[in-house]
């Protein structure tokens, strides 16, 4: 296997262990609505003002009743006559079977020929809380076949357990279907968090592939540490090692992220990434900077927040040069106190003269429904219980 299909087996394993489907602008990001045990809408506009990218329109929703939560998502373009189309449909509820199983499907539908409303895919998640810290989970994703029966492409099996107070322990298998009709084995993690003592926590996550004689070979590590220098501050220091040609692990990336609180009502975080390969060239095995991305945020009295991103990297054209800034996103929400939001994300780009320029922009409006007042003296036959299944940034 080479180190490119290794790397994209990886990352689709990683897409299954997060649960998050490929989503239009906004379905991960709406403004932490998920996170409160209220219903709420959102609508958002993305477009390019050049006008050469075709605009899209987002209706987002979100509602939480009697421990059963349903998001729905849909996306639309423009059409050739001018009027938006509907192009993507998503659609996730999640039910708290019991006090310890939460199941949670989520189906995406695409348009036929005809236009007409088509299943593309179904995931499923269950969870189960068990005695001692223990959990499991179960997820599948499944796609329908030729004759519109859905079958599943990819089985994942995650067991947590906490051998100690300071120790926690997760390992995950990935199967695929093999030739004979069942799911084999194809990825397996293996992640130990180790709380060291008040300050710092150690952890270490390791991919293993199949080895072809029935055993499991280790082709990636991820370890690192989570420090807590204090309140308002933590650093967290990643190294990534593959194999080399000799067969030997070797540190061949590492992130360090920084977040700290500035000043009041100000957040800072600043992640650098380091790698041994350089884009435009072929570097000289060893570590070097080739981006940081610094984000600032900022809160006002009135509850307005506003966000800036800042991307630094280095150029292809010129890999010996420091990297530069490519990018910047400026995010602002303004609340006007009556359960409303107003948002306006921009997203400013290098162009081929190494000048910041306007390339997309995000017009976003959520309104949250009315509190509902319960009348706490008659017996509720249902337990109303908050399961929070928005996909985490």
């Amino acid at each position: 296997m080479t180190p490119k299909q290794f790397r994209r087996l990886v990352y689709c394993g990683a897409v299954l262990l997060t649960f998050c489907a490929e989503q239009g602008p906004g379905w991960a990001q709406s403004g932490g609505q998920g996170d409160t045990n209220q219903s709420w809408n959102s609508t958002s506009d993305q477009h390019s003002p050049s006008g050469d990218s075709n605009p899209i329109r987002t209706v987002e929703s979100h509602k939480e009743e009697n421990g059963r939560t349903v998001d729905k998502q849909s996306v639309e373009r423009l059409g050739p006559g001018g009027r938006y189309e509907p192009y993507r449909d998503t659609e996730r509820e999640s039910v708290r079977v019991d006090a310890n199983t939460v199941r949670t499907i989520e189906r995406t539908f695409g348009r036929g020929p005809d236009g007409q409303k088509a299943l593309v895919q179904v995931r499923e998640e269950e969870t189960r809380n068990l005695p001692g810290g223990e959990q499991k989970v179960v997820r599948t994703v499944s796609n329908p076949d030729a004759n519109g029966r859905l079958e599943i492409v990819q089985r994942e099996l995650q067991e947590t357990k906490q051998p100690r107070p300071d120790v926690k322990k997760t390992t995950t298998t990935v199967f695929t279907p093999d030739l004979n009709g069942g799911m084999t084995p194809a990825l397996r993690t293996e992640e130990l968090n180790t709380q060291k003592n008040e300050h710092n926590v150690e952890f270490r996550k390791s991919t293993l592939l199949p080895d072809g004689n029935g055993g499991w070979q280790v082709n990636e590590v991820r370890e690192g540490t989570v420090t807590q220098e204090s309140a308002n501050s933590r650093t967290k220091d990643e190294r990534v090692s593959r194999l080399d040609g000799d067969g030997k692990l070797s540190v061949v990336e590492r992130t360090v992220s920084k977040e700290m609180e500035s000043a009041p009502g100000e957040t800072k975080q600043t992640v650098e990434s380091y790698s041994t390969e350089v884009p435009g060239g072929f570097g000289d095995g060893k570590l070097q900077l080739n981006q940081r991305v610094t984000r600032v945020g900022r809160k006002a009295a009135d509850g307005s927040q506003q966000t800036e991103e800042q991307v630094e990297q280095r150029n292809s054209a010129a890999p010996g040069d420091a990297p530069r800034v490519t990018q910047k996103t400026i995010d602002i929400v303004r609340p006007n106190g009556s359960g409303e939001a107003k948002e306006i994300r921009t997203i400013e780009s290098v162009d081929g003269n190494g000048n910041l320029g306007v390339v997309w922009v995000d017009t976003r409006k959520t309104e949250s429904a009315p509190t509902v007042q319960v009348d706490t003296k008659k017996e509720s036959t249902t337990p109303a219980v908050k399961v929070d299944t928005k996909p985490k940034p």
